[in-house]
């Protein structure tokens, strides 16, 4: 019987599936339930030692006669500072030990109580990987767990081998061993596809080539990261889902098709490559949450465990354009399994929400402001096109059919119309800037600036508040949204761009916006120009919510 505790449980479960088989072993009661699952496990051979510094070379040794991981588990308070010359000598020689410490709760430590202290990076930067697991309560602090575990073991032999720390908290009662089983816990792998394209090929390609339902989601990416050619291949035979911010050119509409379908299982993929960074789309994100049958893998420059979708099967390190090339490689003198019927299912779903979109007529709103923006502006070849964030890149994913920049590394409204004015000062070409109030009051001092030149153009979307307030559930409830929570403001952009000297242009219905965003497009000008179209929030939230209705229909 194993220990009730799970975060202890989800430990001795991963250290099994990472292959650890050795473990030396300090006493104490604080770090009983850990040394109790390391004997217990028949996988696990434990090695007793009193003296922790003595321990920690006990454990070096042995890594160093195996040329594997061996634990070294030691209780709370200053037993664990007594690892540490051995964990030096460790970090030095490149060795992969792995150091669990028992700790007292968080909640205790400097109150007077006994064998306390920071135990957290006690070992400084003499351990590749320091974490500190929680006592789960939930699913989300479950998969918290298992994901620190997770990127602690892999980072013994990530770039050279090296000692982690692994801290584990535990409450009492601390002696219950009543639990019958260790769970089935998920191991995230970790490939190195230039290093190792064996593996690659074995393992992620192998998936890809043996699945009925592909799929490749594409994030956020700069100019410079773009994909080859190769990603052509990958679409003939699997589903690609892109937003504006990657590829080079449009999105696709795959964020109304999820609402359309609204959990349909015939759409969820049974393989999952995700490259690049940040999505928009929140409901793709708590979509892929749910595909817990689905090989997931990411790619990510430095091997990073980014666990967007809580279902990560493995990463691959490396460049995304490195990967695809080499998953293409490693494919070509495979046999594809038959993929049409899912393929042409999602194609024929992300076809039918295109026409929607270009057919959907809105009424005069911040909605019809980008759609005839983009329309106007086209493929946008010679252009560079920002955001902003928040409802501003959303209309954009609806319409815009050419690569976008926004500042989505962390979503902040801040910065935007900075961003695009620094863009446009090293830039020959014009660079519209699309944003909404409060991004670009926040940020109004961007245009105090004598390097700013007539190719920036700014689309300022003005309702007065922050819409995507509006569009929360469960927000109405609050007398306080509108003052304090969207922003509420009665300012305009025209004082700002008279103090400036920008041209101001102004819409208030379709007509004006017509001919304005002639102007704001068109015109030559030494000067920044700016358009701001003023519009009605609660219309501007009906009519974004009227497309999404008809997509049902």
């Amino acid at each position: 019987m194993y220990s009730s505790k799970e975060n202890v449980n989800i430990l001795t479960a991963l250290l099994v599936k990472h292959g650890v088989r050795h473990a030396v072993i300090c006493p104490g009661s604080r770090n009983s339930p850990i040394s109790h699952n390391l004997c217990e496990c028949p996988d696990i051979e434990c090695f007793p030692v009193t003296d922790e510094r003595s321990a920690g070379f006990y454990a070096l040794g042995m890594a160093l006669t195996l040329c594997k991981p061996v634990v070294i588990c030691v209780t709370s308070g200053t037993a664990l500072l007594n690892v540490a010359p051995a964990v030096a000598e460790a970090y030095y020689q490149h060795v992969p030990l792995i150091v669990v410490s028992a700790d007292r709760p968080q909640q205790w430590i400097d109150q007077l109580d006994g064998q306390t202290m920071p135990q957290p990076d006690a070992l400084g930067r003499f351990v590749k990987k320091a974490v500190s697991l929680p006592e789960p309560h939930d699913d989300e602090t479950r998969w918290y767990c298992n994901r620190l575990v997770n990127e602690a073991l892999n980072e013994t032999n990530h770039h050279g081998y090296g000692p982690v720390h692994i801290n584990v908290p535990i409450s009492e009662p601390l002696f219950e061993f009543n639990v019958a089983e260790l769970p089935d816990e998920r191991r995230i792998h970790l490939i190195n596809s230039r290093c190792d394209r064996y593996m690659l090929s074995i393992a992620c390609s192998d998936q890809f080539v043996a699945a009925q339902k592909p799929m490749l989601v594409i994030g956020q990416m700069s100019m410079e990261q773009l994909l080859p050619s190769e990603i052509y291949m990958i679409s003939q035979c699997a589903v690609v889902l892109n937003e504006a911010l990657s590829l080079g050119k449009g999105g696709s509409h795959f964020n109304e098709v999820l609402y359309a379908v609204s959990g349909d299982p015939d759409f969820e993929p049974d393989f999952l490559l995700y490259v690049g960074d940040t999505m928009v789309s929140k409901r793709l994100k708590c979509w892929m949450r749910t595909l817990k049958n689905t090989k997931i893998w990411a790619v990510t420059e430095d091997g990073r465990i980014q666990d967007t979708t809580m279902n990560l099967y493995g990463v691959i390190e490396g460049r995304p354009a490195d990967v695809i090339e080499d998953l293409v490689e490693s494919i070509k003198t495979k046999s594809i399994s038959s993929t049409s019927r899912y393929k042409a299912r999602w194609d024929m779903a992300l076809r039918k929400t295109a026409y929607m979109a270009m057919t959907y007529k809105p009424e005069y709103s911040q909605m019809a402001a980008v759609k005839m923006f983009e329309e106007k502006i086209g493929t946008a070849v010679n252009y560079f096109v920002h955001y902003g964030n928040s409802s501003s890149i959303r209309l954009a994913s609806f319409y815009a059919r050419h690569f976008v920049y926004c500042n989505r590394g962390v979503n902040g409204i801040e910065g935007t119309l900075s961003t695009a004015a620094g863009a446009s000062v090293v830039a020959d070409q014009k660079v519209f800037c699309a944003l909404g109030d409060l991004s670009f009051f926040y940020d109004q001092n961007a245009l105090w600036n004598q390097n700013l030149k007539g190719n920036l153009r700014i689309l300022l979307l003005n309702n007065h508040r922050g819409t995507i307030f509006s569009m929360l559930k469960g927000l109405e409830q609050s007398d306080s949204r509108e003052r304090f929570v969207s922003g509420s403001h009665t300012a305009s952009a025209e004082g700002i761009c008279m103090q400036n000297n920008v041209q101001y242009l102004k819409a208030t219905n379709m007509e004006e916006l017509a001919q304005s965003l002639d102007t704001l497009i068109n015109i030559e000008s030494d000067r920044p120009v700016l358009l701001e179209v003023l519009t009605d929030a609660d219309e501007d939230v009906r009519i974004i919510n009227d497309y999404y209705q008809k997509l049902k229909v």
